[in-house]
């Protein structure tokens, strides 16, 4: 099993939908997490929606810090192009993604965001097999 984590500023949109994705399209194969420097303490409901009109049930999740994941090893860390390098975390590969920040956007932008991350998590699945 390969494990992924996924790492923004807040962890409460880009990297917590990708972590979804990661479960939804990895089944067994990937244990996905995510996590954030300066985590917000809250999934935005922008995303908890986003993700609930493709059948992902976002509500579960959590944002959470960093600290739980320094020193672990983790075979992909993918930073959401939000800047953070997370040196703390002990990755195989890293990986940055030029993912917009979707928090203000319209409904529809957001969807957008979305759906880009949707794409490359797969793409990124796709690798690790």
């Amino acid at each position: 099993m390969k494990k992924v984590l996924f790492v923004c500023v807040e962890n409460s949109n880009r990297s917590q939908m990708a972590e979804a994705f990661a479960r939804m399209f990895g089944g067994d194969r990937v244990e996905a997490a995510s996590s954030g420097s300066r985590p917000s303490g809250r999934v935005n409901p922008k995303a908890v929606a986003a993700m609930a009109e493709l059948g992902y049930d976002l509500t579960t999740h959590a944002s959470k810090g960093l600290e739980a994941f320094n020193g672990q090893k983790t075979d992909v860390a993918v930073t959401m192009g939000c800047g953070d390098e997370c040196p703390l975390v002990l990755a195989e590969k890293r990986v940055d993604w030029k993912i917009p920040d979707p928090r203000e956007m319209t409904p529809e932008q957001f969807r957008e965001v979305r759906d880009l991350i949707g794409q490359k998590v797969k793409e990124l699945l796709a690798t690790l097999e």
